[in-house]
Parts: C-alpha cells; sequence; structure tokens
C-alpha cells in the first residue's frame, strides 16, 4: 500500500527524494526487494510462467537466485563483469539477473531477433565476460549464434546455451549442468566459502553500482549500451508504482521483451519492488496474452501500441474475458483518438507517460482518472523526485541551456537519481546525452503547462522545409486520423533544391482498405501549406519498417525516402503561403 504521507497533486501521488530515501530505504538495490518480500510473504506468490504453468513464491525466487550467485562466483565473476544473455522470458532468465544484481555483476540482456554480427557487435562494446544463449526454440535455433560468438568474441569466457547437454554446441556449458552445480552444491568447506563470498558481495553492491545494459533502440543511430544503477532503477520502480497505484495485490502480465526497459525497469522490476505477482510470458503472442489475462486475472496491463493493435484484431478478441483488468498503459508512442478510445473500451482506467532507457523507464505520468481527451497530445506530469525541464539546447563546452518559460518549446531534460551512469565504454556520447550540471537531454523536443508535458517531437527528426521547423508527429497525426483507412504513418524530410528539405509521407494502408496518392494529397490541404507532404509512398498491411521497439524506424524511413526522391524527381515545389 503506498504510505498515505505521500502528496497528491492533481490526483497524481508525488515521490520526493526523502520518500525514496526513508520510507523505502530498504528497496533501493534490486536483490534487497527480494529479501524484503521474501520475509514479510515467504509462500506468496511472486512470479509465475502461464506458457509453463510454473509459480515461484517469494522464498523460493530469493534462495534459487542465491543459489545461481554462488554458481557465478565459482565460475570467477567478479563486481563489474558483464553477463550477457539472448534469452526469452523465462523464470530461469530471472532468476539469473537477480543472482547477478546481488553480487555486482551487470546483467546485459540481448533482443532476441538481432543478427549474429549484431550480438557480436553489442558483446565487443561491453566486452562481456560471459554470454547465455538459447538452444532451439520453435523453429528457430540459436546455436549457430553460439558458434559465431567463439569465433569472434575471444573475450568470453564463459558461453551457456540454454539447451540439453545433447544438443549443445562445442565449448559451451549446458544451462541444465550449470543449475544442478547451483541447486546441489558440493558440501563442506567449498559450499560454506562460496556461500561467505556471495555475502561479502552481496553487502559490497552500493546503490550507486551498474546493475543492468539496456540497448537503446537505435532509433537515431546505432544501439548504444546503457548502463543503469540500482539507484536509477528503484527509484524508477517508486515512482511509477505510486503514479499506476502498483501493490501488493497487482497482478501484471509481462509479455515485452527482456531486452526492453519496459519489460525489465518498468514492469518486471516495477511489479516485484511493490510486492505484487509477475504473470510472465516468455516471449509475445497477442492471443497468449489475452489467455493469459482471463486465466490469471490480470489486473495491470503495459504495452506498447503495436501490442494493443496485434490483440484488437485477432477475430476472437471479443471471447476473452478481460474483466479483471483495471488500469492499461500504453508508452513508446503517441497514438490517435481513435486508439484511446479503443484502449478505454478494454479496461476502466487508462494512462501513459514519458519513458526512456536512459531514465530507467517512465518519468512522467498522467493522473488516475484520465479520460481519452485528457491523454490526447498529454504525457502527464514528472515527480519531484526526478523534476522536468524545458531547456534550450546543451551548449558546446556541455552546459546546460537557459530553462524556457511554460508553452515554449524546446529540449525536454530531467535531473535527479533515475538518470543513467552513461553508455559504457563511451564518454563522448555520454557527455552528448547528460550536461556537466547533470541535466539529461532525452533527445525529445517538446513543452510544459498546466496540463503537463506535451511532445512536438525527436529532436533529431526536425525538418526545415523553407526555414519552417515541422515535428514529423504533426503531419503524422493528421493522416493517421483517417483511421479506417491508415494503419500507420512515418514522415521524413529529404533535401530539395529550392526547399532546402521536402517532406516525405510513408503511409500504411490498413487490411482491405483502398487508399490512393490523390486522396492523400486532398486530405494534406486541411493541413498549413509548409506541412504538406511533397512526396508520398503508399506501403501494404505490414510494411511499416519498425525498430527493435515496435517504434517506426525513422533510419531506414531516411533511406527509403532518399531512394523515392531519386526515381521521383519533384516537377514543382510546395507553395507556402
Amino acid at each position: 500500500m503506498m504510505p498515505e504521507a505521500i502528496r497528491s497533486r492533481r490526483g497524481l501521488l508525488q515521490c520526493t527524494l526523502q520518500d525514496y530515501e526513508s520510507r523505502f530505504a530498504g528497496r533501493h538495490k534490486l536483490h534487497q526487494v527480494l529479501r524484503y518480500w521474501a520475509k514479510r510473504k515467504p509462500e506468496a506468490v511472486a512470479l509465475v510462467d502461464h506458457r509453463r504453468g510454473r509459480r515461484l513464491c517469494w522464498r523460493e525466487f530469493e534462495s534459487r537466485a542465491a543459489a545461481l550467485a554462488r554458481e557465478l562466483l565459482r565460475l570467477g565473476f567478479v563486481p563489474g563483469d558483464y553477463l550477457a544473455v539472448s534469452l526469452p522470458f523465462l523464470i530461469e532468465h530471472i532468476l539469473l539477473e537477480y543472482a547477478c544484481f546481488q553480487i555486482g555483476v551487470i546483467h546485459a540482456p540481448l533482443d532476441l531477433r538481432l543478427p549474429a554480427d549484431e550480438v557480436i557487435r553489442s558483446l565487443g562494446l561491453i566486452r562481456a565476460k560471459g554470454f547465455v544463449f538459447a538452444g532451439r526454440v520453435g523453429a528457430a535455433d540459436w546455436s549457430e549464434l553460439g558458434r559465431a560468438v567463439r569465433a569472434h568474441c575471444p573475450f568470453v569466457q564463459h558461453r551457456i546455451q540454454f539447451a540439453p547437454p545433447e544438443e549443445a554446441v562445442e565449448g559451451a556449458t549446458p544451462w541444465a549442468e550449470l543449475a544442478a552445480r547451483a541447486e546441489t552444491p558440493a558440501g563442506g568447506a567449498e559450499a560454506a566459502a562460496l556461500e561467505a563470498a556471495r555475502v561479502r558481495a552481496s553487502a559490497a553492491v552500493r546503490e550507486e553500482d551498474g546493475a543492468q545494459v539496456i540497448f537503446t533502440t537505435g532509433s537515431t543511430g546505432p544501439p548504444k549500451p546503457a548502463l543503469l544503477s540500482h539507484r536509477n532503477i528503484t527509484c524508477q520502480n517508486m515512482c511509477l508504482g505510486a503514479a499506476f497505484s502498483f501493490g501488493e495485490d497487482t497482478r501484471l502480465l509481462i509479455n515485452l521483451p527482456p531486452s526492453h526497459v519496459g519489460g525489465q525497469s518498468e514492469t518486471l522490476m516495477t511489479t516485484l519492488f511493490w510486492g505484487g505477482t509477475a504473470i510472465v510470458l516468455d516471449l509475445f503472442d497477442a492471443a497468449a496474452s489475452l489467455a493469459a489475462i482471463q486465466q490469471h486475472r490480470v489486473n495491470l496491463l503495459g504495452q506498447i501500441p503495436a501490442m494493443f493493435n496485434f490483440q484488437w484484431r485477432l477475430p476472437d478478441y471479443a471471447r476473452y474475458d478481460l474483466s479483471s483488468l483495471k488500469l492499461a498503459v500504453y508508452g513508446g508512442q503517441q497514438v490517435a483518438r481513435s486508439f484511446l478510445e479503443r484502449l478505454a473500451a478494454m479496461a476502466p482506467g487508462i494512462a501513459t507517460g514519458l519513458g526512456l532507457t536512459e531514465a530507467a523507464g517512465f518519468c512522467t505520468y498522467t493522473p488516475p482518472g484520465a479520460q481519452a481527451e485528457d491523454i490526447l497530445g498529454n504525457l502527464g506530469y514528472a515527480m519531484p523526485v526526478y523534476p522536468l525541464s524545458i531547456r534550450q539546447a546543451m551548449r558546446e563546452d556541455g552546459r546546460a541551456g537557459d530553462e524556457l518559460p511554460d508553452g515554449e518549446i524546446g529540449h525536454i531534460c530531467f535531473r535527479g537519481p533515475q538518470t543513467f551512469l552513461g553508455y559504457v565504454n563511451d564518454e563522448a556520447a555520454t557527455a552528448q546525452t547528460v550536461s556537466r550540471e547533470g541535466y539529461l537531454y532525452t533527445g525529445d523536443m517538446g513543452f510544459k503547462d498546466s496540463r503537463g508535458l506535451h511532445l512536438a517531437g525527436r529532436a533529431k527528426w526536425v525538418i526545415k522545409p523553407a526555414g519552417y521547423q515541422i515535428f514529423p508527429g504533426q503531419v503524422e497525426e493528421h493522416f493517421c486520423a483517417l483511421a479506417d483507412k491508415v494503419a500507420a504513418c512515418g514522415v521524413v524530410g529529404v533535401p530539395h533544391p529550392l526547399l532546402t528539405e521536402a517532406l516525405v509521407a510513408f503511409i500504411e494502408k490498413k487490411p482491405g482498405a483502398e487508399l490512393s496518392v490523390t486522396e492523400l494529397r486532398r486530405h494534406a490541404r486541411g493541413l498549413a501549406s509548409y506541412l504538406r507532404p511533397l512526396y508520398y509512398v503508399l506501403l501494404e498491411p505490414g510494411q511499416m519498417p519498425l525498430n527493435r521497439a515496435a517504434k517506426v524506424d525513422y533510419v531506414r524511413l531516411k533511406q527509403m525516402a532518399l531512394a523515392t526522391a531519386e526515381r521521383e524527381p519533384a516537377e514543382k515545389s510546395q507553395e507556402f503561403s
């Protein structure tokens, strides 16, 4: 339950640094969360594996994570080492990461969709000491990935494969062998020494130490390894839980990828921080997600918009009993009114906010009871512990730009305990993201007023035709209003000899919809002339390029737009009023 002393603003509970330091002092380190709840309710269920029907109580969770921690110590892992993991969201994966947390080893989950060369690149960026990878899962087999890592990453000392011993690749330790050693350790002096080493290592971990690396989604360039501390994550857990009413009765479905900040600190770790139950789905599946909500009486659901859309498109969506849902939260991108209306029909409460990897997740929150009209174009309010500031661009010497008044568009910044430690082994990129005074420049542009934070767009993707400043979202929202025909829209700029930049609109049609460029140009007359695209590219259903977070991939769109402009040189420029 939320401590009554925490203040409320517009119905949104306000968490302060004093709250974090006093009321939540026993949960600043991620492994402390296990100890906290294992002492208070040891037999209560902490984790449920929906697909396999397994349950883990807090007592088992704590003891099995400790056993794996001892095994990692036996293998020679020490504080500051990186253990990269390419596994679905299995209970074993969760146990492994909490084993890492308690001995100072940094857990680095990787996207399962990465090709071998990207995995090799990612491992090299953090110089991973260990790599845990899958075997055969359905039609997919990650064995070749294990062989590629062995061939190209000599710095990886331990390769552990989640596969039967007879299927493990050469040089890899089968997971079953490692788990068996962890669960049935040798007795006597060796066991006592390992447990003593685990206790010492756990006590030595500081809340300011790195706990987890989450690779950015690569929406503005190659993914970068963002290092999050225990303090970053648990402060976010406090705020997110307070804002969206997490508690011991929370039953939240975890179906976001384990490589995503949404799957880790936002959903899994916040649920555990507040003593709730995490219903885990190893890989996202629209039908399986709805079945899990129905079977386990899930009452809080957090997903990105694409996942909701996949569920709503199921032909038998209406047959699932979703009456247990109290709150549905989305994040990751702006949405149309039609999306919010559909979301409000799914759950009595809806919410969103601004979240990013470098802030360990959410950093603004819409108030409880908000309706679709309240949320449209609004990302809510920040918490006092991690205040929001709209500022001018960072200065060349690394100092933050001046703060801007309410209503004026600028760089969205935050400062406080959620700001990440930096990009691993990349001081230059870190310095471009965090000012000398500690302001985190999120890369987003926006403004704030009495209704909260309003997003204008990504700073990198601002388009400037004929001297105007355009954020893609301004144009995308206009075309997405054709809700019966348009599934998604992405807008980028390309060089133009007269206008400097011209707009290219990529429009993905809904299944079965008839749509033409002529119709789109006609609809664009509702925009100011300088906002009208010069080029249109119609995409069939499912053809919109998405990045690893299932957001529109603007890097890929930019490449496609340049090719379009080369093939179809504009014969006339846009007319500006």
